[in-house]
């Protein structure tokens, strides 16, 4: 059960990335935040004293690297399962082993690759064997642990956030490889351009091992289109280098893959930045964060949910016709579908970004709600009660209400109708944005003549 983690590493035809994955701390790229000198990862490695760890982060950030570092470090015996191929039966065969080391006087690390994978019952089956000691915990995944890690694990773990890598240290690790005539392409003598190299760094957003599998393919491409151009010319094949070209890169990538799952944390990320984006009356990058979410797979009529949440508590009143653009959007894609559902979505989302904003009915209900919270249900005033029934009528209900259709104006100045603790709440205050500007005014008139 226990393996050298590295040894697969040095195989002839294992891919580039892996063979260009760190073996120290120094050679990882990005990460600042946890290693260097006086960085909490850094401090725990140096010193062996390794708690139960989950790295979180997305694809092609160190996860697996760290694991793999801290094996080579750390004194303990290291045990590696893999989420996805491996269940119950093959961490009870762990566990057995780990306990036979433990009375032997030694340490054990299991590294779980894709915990998120386990469900809560494999995961149950682990959290005894963490809590007494028998094993150290390191876990990796690409999901939000307080989703997919069950809470009695996570307490007892630290969790580490990797961030992705920079594009300017994506370029280094991609320079390096060019260079490396032991583990990467050096031997080849292989360049690239300027422009190629910059669109590998940032079509990878932030996941070295994308960008180096973008690399080896457009090593390929390059060294092929140099061996059809001599052959064409029935030139003797030489060393000269090869040269990786922009067309080679956009070649080797074909379409960039979009960052984004839509049971996990991208998914709030992105749509997130979409509702703050018309919030902010910005259509422009709400259109780009709508296309985000429909490019990458994401259920249109959540969308359409959203955007008709927006309209009434971002927009409101400020242009009462929101809501109703809202819902027109949401039956015209389900009536139309994809892929020209698109469509009324994109409307839809720049005439919100677009409209005057207020969420004052908002605001109003969550004050009215505090209200209630504070006070509790206070009686309804008597002269506002139904009164179905004779007696019902005997008591004082509906007793002097004043109809308001009966008044000029349709209004009558002296009546209450909020109970006598609230006298005199106002709840709305309209903005002087759009159309709530105008119900503004009206709001001002009728409430001076309402005061006594």
């Amino acid at each position: 059960m226990e393996e050298d983690l590295f040894d697969h590493a040095h195989k002839a035809r294992a891919p580039l990335a892996e063979r260009m994955r760190p073996r120290s701390l120094d050679e990882v790229a990005g990460q600042s935040h946890l290693i260097g000198p006086g960085k909490p990862l850094t401090a725990l490695i140096d010193a062996d004293t390794i708690p139960s760890i989950i790295f979180w982060g997305p694809p092609g950030t160190g996860k697996t690297t760290l694991a793999r570092i801290i094996a080579g470090r750390t004194k303990a015996r290291f045990h590696h399962l893999s989420a996805v191929l491996s269940g119950v039966a093959e961490l009870r065969a762990v566990i057995k082993e780990a306990r036979a080391e433990r009375r032997a006087g030694k340490l054990n690390i299991l590294f779980v690759d894709e915990i998120h994978r386990w469900n809560k019952a494999q995961q149950d089956a682990l959290l005894p064997h963490v809590e007494d000691g028998t094993i150290t915990l390191i876990g990796s995944t690409t999901e939000n642990p307080s989703f997919e890690v069950i809470g009695p694990l996570l307490s007892r773990t630290k969790v580490y956030v990797l961030e992705p890598v920079p594009a300017a240290e994506i370029k280094n690790v991609v320079t390096q490889a060019l260079h490396d005539c032991e583990k990467g392409l050096g031997a080849q003598k292989i360049a690239i351009d300027d422009d190629a190299l910059d669109f590998i760094a940032e079509s990878a957003d932030g996941d070295v091992r994308r960008a180096l599998n973008t690399l080896e393919i457009a090593a390929d491409l390059a060294s092929q289109a140099r061996h059809a151009t001599q052959a064409s010319q029935d030139l003797r094949i030489t060393n000269h280098e090869s040269r990786i070209t922009l067309q080679d890169v956009e070649a080797a990538i074909q379409r960039k893959s979009l960052l984004y799952d839509k049971k996990g944390e991208e998914h709030y990320n992105v749509i997130s930045a979409f509702i703050k984006s018309m919030r902010g009356s910005d259509p422009d990058a709400a259109v780009y964060y709508l296309a985000r979410m429909l490019e990458a797979g994401e259920d249109p009529l959540f969308v359409a949910r959203r955007m008709v949440i927006f309209a009434s508590e971002d927009v409101s009143n400020a242009d009462p016709h929101a809501v109703q653009v809202a819902i027109a959007c949401m039956q015209s894609f389900d009536f139309v579908g994809m892929p020209e559902g698109w469509i009324p979505l994109a409307q839809c989302a720049t005439y919100l970004a677009s409209a005057p904003k207020s969420n004052a009915s908002y605001m109003a209900y969550k004050n009215a709600k505090a209200d209630i919270e504070e006070h509790g249900t206070l009686p309804t005033p008597k002269h506002l009660r139904n009164a179905p029934t004779k007696f019902m009528k005997e008591q004082g209900y509906g007793k002097d209400y004043k109809y308001a259709h009966d008044y000029e104006g349709h209004f009558v100045p002296d009546e209450q109708y909020l109970p006598d603790k609230l006298k005199g709440r106002a709840y709305y205050k309209p903005t002087e944005n759009g159309y709530e500007k105008t119900i503004a005014e009206r709001l001002r008139i009728w409430r001076e003549r309402r005061r006594p």
